[in-house]
C-alpha cells in the first residue's frame, strides 16, 4: 500500500475515495479484494491510539449489522475487547417523569442491541486493515484536493501539490460539510437545530448493567451510554445556551447537573474526560449520485444523534456500495450510471426513514405546546405496550 510521497503508478484509478474517516476507509477496505484500483485521499494523518487509561470522549453505538460488516473487513476483531461494551437494554424516558419505553435484546432474540466503541479505536482498526491491503489500494495521506473535473468518460482530481489523478468514479466521504458535494453543485436542504451535542465520560457509583439510558427533557436529550466497568459516556443534545453553561461548569458542578438530569439512575458521578461540544444540524442531500460521483456517510446525510444511528447509516452506505461494485459482473466501468443508480435506489428509503424519524422526534420533544407534551409522552407509553411495533423499531436498528 503506497503512502504519500511514493510514486503512484500511472495516476489512474477505478475509484477515488475522498475522506478517510470510518465510513470512507471502510468502503476502501471492502473493495481491497475487488480487483479494482482504489485510491483513498485524506488530508489528516491519524493520531496513534494512546496505550493508557484515557478514554476518547467521542464514542459510537455500533449496531450488530455494522459490527458484522467491520468484522468481515477484519477490523472489528482488532479492537481491544475490554474497551467495547455490549448494550443489552435501552431505557427511554419522556419529560413528564412517568412516560417511558424499554427495549431489550432478549425480546427480539439477539445477544445485544448495540456495542459502544471509541471513535479512535475504530479509526485505528480500519486503517490497520488498509495497511495490509494489496498494491491495488493506494492511500494518499496527508493530501488535499484542489479541484475535480468531471468528464463523460472519467473524472480528474487535482491535488494541491500538483499531482493529477484520473478515475472512473469519485466517492465523496468527506463529512457533513462535504467539499466534494459542493464541487458537484449538489443541493442540500439543511437547518440548524440550534443545539450542541455535549459529550463527556464519567465514572459512576452504580453498575449500568449494560443498559443505555436516554431522557427526552425540556432542555434537550440526555443519553448515558455504557462503557466498560462503572463508566458511561454522556451525549447531551442541549440548546446552545444550555451547552455553554454545561461546558463552563466545574467538574463537580457538571457531575451534579448530570446526576440530577438523569434522576440519579447511576448514583454519584465523577468526570473522566472534560466536556466538548459539536453543533447539530439536519442535512438532506437532494442527490446521492451524479455521473461518476457517489456520496456516502455524512456527505450524503446529516441527522440528529438522538437515535445514535448516524455512523450506522454511513456504514450501511459503504456496505451497499461495496456490494454493488463487487457484484458488478462483466461491467468494467465501475462509474457506470446504472451501477450508481442501483446504489441510490437501494439507500434512499433507509436514509429518508431515519431523517424523518430523528427530525420529527427532535421537533416533537423540542416543543413546549401543552397538548404536544401530553401526546408525545402518551405515545411513548402506548408504544411500550405494543410489542410488534417495538420489535419492528429494534429490528431496523439492528441492521
Amino acid at each position: 500500500m503506497s503512502q504519500s510521497g511514493c510514486i503512484i503508478g500511472g495516476m489512474k484509478f477505478d475509484i477515488i475515495v475522498i475522506g478517510g474517516g470510518l465510513v470512507g476507509a471502510s468502503l476502501v477496505a471492502a473493495l481491497k479484494d475487488s480487483g479494482l484500483k482504489v485510491a483513498l485521499i485524506e488530508p489528516h494523518e491519524s493520531a496513534p491510539v494512546p496505550y493508557d487509561e484515557s478514554w476518547d470522549s467521542r464514542v459510537y453505538a455500533i449496531s450488530p449489522g455494522s459490527a458484522a460488516f467491520l468484522q468481515k473487513l477484519g477490523a472489528w476483531q482488532l479492537l481491544a475487547s475490554e474497551r467495547v461494551t455490549p448494550v443489552h437494554e435501552m431505557a427511554v424516558f419522556g419529560d413528564d417523569n412517568c412516560a417511558h419505553i424499554n427495549f431489550s435484546a432478549y425480546e427480539v432474540g439477539v445477544p445485544e442491541l448495540a456495542f459502544i466503541a471509541e471513535n479512535r479505536q475504530l479509526q485505528a482498526a480500519i486503517w490497520e486493515v488498509l495497511k495490509s491491503a494489496n498494491e491495488n489500494v493506494q492511500v494518499i495521506c496527508p493530501a488535499k484536493c484542489a479541484s475535480i473535473d468531471w468528464q463523460e468518460s472519467h473524472a480528474e482530481v487535482q491535488l494541491e501539490d500538483g499531482r493529477l489523478l484520473k478515475t472512473s468514479l469519485v466517492v465523496g466521504a468527506d463529512g457533513v460539510n462535504s467539499w466534494v458535494r459542493n464541487q458537484a453543485n449538489i443541493e442540500v436542504s439543511r437547518h440548524a437545530y440550534r443545539q450542541v451535542g455535549v459529550v463527556a465520560n464519567f465514572g459512576v457509583e452504580l453498575a449500568h448493567r449494560h443498559i443505555a439510558y436516554q431522557w427526552f427533557r425540556r432542555d434537550g436529550v440526555l443519553a448515558l451510554l455504557p462503557l466498560p466497568d462503572k463508566r458511561v459516556s454522556m451525549v447531551w443534545s442541549a440548546s446552545e445556551e444550555k451547552a455553554d453553561v454545561l461546558r463552563g461548569l466545574t467538574a463537580e458542578e457538571l457531575c451534579r447537573q448530570v446526576e440530577e438530569a438523569s434522576s440519579s439512575a447511576l448514583g454519584s458521578m465523577q468526570l473522566i474526560t472534560p466536556p466538548v461540544g459539536f453543533p447539530l444540524n439536519f442535512v438532506h442531500v437532494n442527490q446521492l449520485v451524479k455521473p461518476r460521483l457517489v456520496l456516502i456517510g455524512d456527505a450524503a446525510h446529516g441527522i440528529h444523534p438522538l437515535a445514535g444511528q448516524g455512523v450506522n447509516l454511513g456504514l450501511r452506505d459503504a456496505r451497499e456500495l461495496a456490494a454493488i461494485l463487487n457484484a458488478r459482473g462483466m461491467q468494467t466501468d465501475c462509474g457506470h450510471w446504472l451501477l450508481l443508480r442501483r446504489y441510490e435506489l437501494a439507500r434512499k428509503e433507509d436514509i429518508l426513514a431515519l431523517e424523518l424519524v430523528t427530525d420529527g422526534l427532535q421537533k416533537l420533544f423540542n416543543n413546549s405546546n401543552p397538548t404536544l407534551v401530553r401526546l408525545r409522552n402518551l405515545g411513548l407509553e402506548i408504544t411500550n405496550r405494543l410489542p410488534l411495533i417495538k420489535n419492528q423499531l429494534m429490528q431496523h436498528a439492528l441492521n
